[in-house]
């Protein structure tokens, strides 16, 4: 009786632990069912697209003129021969640099040593004509005076003196000729600058009957550059600037000039603008203009064809925006401005020149606003945008803040 008792208590302990066990994985269950997520498609909206965004600011900006030039030498020296002779040697290499009165070329001086020796000889004869036309002028002077001698002998006395000075003199004027003709046998260029090939060799007959030229001297540091504007843009800007449209941009000692070579590339040294002509080209109707820029490692070669920046005017309450983030058609220009509320509005503006790889934004923003300039793709009709900071290519992007603090830790 005892042992069935024992037994029916062991039962019922187990079937309370069984109930107990039941009522746990229940309730275990329920509470999975509720942590579980929704399904996909549920109706929930997906996150607000990202796009880069640069924050606008107006200034004053300098606006760029870009117009077509050449290049040339800011000084030229053709080197001649100015005495007619054999040429005996050249002294220089060609395509090298040259000093001002090196000597280029030697030109064969034989004749023109013995016209200067008999030039010389010609004046002691008449230095000696005048020693003897001095003493008897002297001599005859007290005679006349004591009428010893006739006036007409002391007359001629002294007219024989005065022909023998002019005598003297003109042996003078006649070695000087003949020492600079001496000279010229010695070729030498007037100016320092980079020395072309010779035109003429050893053993050529140079200067007879015209003066030869052998060789051209450009000096290249600094360069010139010359280029031209049309007569239309010139008003127009005059205009602008006297309607308080634009401001000048200062006279030519403060304009710099940027100098594009035909390779796209831009020349590392400013330049500044000499002047404007103060005349038109009735055939093309434009004015010349003359820059002056720093060559010193002669990489701007004369006759060189460039496209010279010019400021000649600059705007106030302007902006600057990447090239991209314009949109420009037959419409008009405009770009895409974030509000407040992550909404995207299409903004008309108006666009003036380009400086730097930026369109200058003359009107239709304010200080503040967010331009969209990255991420258009990603827009959705109406749907608001997620607005971050433009990173332009090949900078280093700011680090996140929360990418920071993981690397600290």
């Amino acid at each position: 009786m005892h042992a069935l008792k024992n037994a029916l208590v062991s039962v019922w302990h187990r079937a309370d632990a069984g109930l107990l066990l039941a009522g746990v994985a229940g309730l275990l269950a329920a509470c999975g069912q509720s942590a579980a997520p929704p399904a996909a498609g549920a109706g929930q909206a997906p996150p607000p697209a990202q796009v880069g965004v640069v924050t606008v600011s107006s200034s004053t900006v300098g606006l760029v003129t870009e117009l077509p030039g050449r290049t040339e030498a800011s000084r030229v020296a053709q080197v001649r021969a100015r005495v007619a002779g054999i040429l005996v040697s050249q002294q220089f290499r060609e395509g090298s640099e040259v000093r001002a009165n090196q000597t280029l070329f030697q030109i064969d001086a034989a004749p023109y040593k013995a016209t200067l020796a008999s030039a010389q000889a010609s004046l002691a004869r008449a230095e000696a004509n005048l020693t003897s036309a001095q003493a008897q002028a002297e001599r005859y002077k007290p005679l006349a005076a004591a009428h010893a001698i006739s006036d007409q002998d002391l007359i001629s006395a002294v007219a024989a003196q005065k022909l023998a000075e002019a005598d003297v003199a003109a042996a003078k004027a006649a070695i000087q000729s003949a020492q600079i003709n001496v000279g010229y046998a010695t070729v030498t260029t007037p100016i320092s600058g980079r020395i072309g090939r010779a035109l003429v060799t050893e053993g050529a007959l140079v200067g007879q009957g015209e003066a030869t030229q052998l060789a051209l001297v450009q000096q290249i540091n600094p360069m010139y550059i010359n280029f031209t504007q049309p007569v239309a843009d010139v008003l127009r800007l005059r205009t602008a600037i006297a309607n308080g449209t634009l401001k000048t941009a200062g006279g030519p000692e403060s304009a710099q000039v940027r100098i594009v070579l035909d390779d796209g590339s831009v020349y590392p040294m400013a330049g500044k603008l000499l002047f404007s002509d103060l005349s038109v080209d009735p055939t093309s109707g434009q004015i010349t203009l003359r820059a002056e820029v720093p060559n010193p490692k002669g990489v701007l070669l004369p006759g060189m064809y460039v496209r010279a920046q010019l400021q000649q005017a600059a705007v106030g309450g302007a902006y600057l925006l990447p090239q991209q983030a314009v949109l420009r058609t037959q419409q008009g220009d405009s770009v895409k401005v974030v509000g407040a509320d992550g909404m995207v509005e299409t903004r008309p503006i108006k666009v003036g020149n380009g400086k730097d790889g930026q369109w200058v934004v003359l009107s239709g923003l304010k200080d503040g606003e967010q331009v969209v300039v990255d991420g258009f793709q990603k827009m959705m009709g109406k749907a608001p945008v997620k607005p971050v900071p433009w990173t332009p290519a090949g900078s280093a992007p700011a680090a996140a803040p929360a990418a920071s603090a993981a690397a600290k830790s």
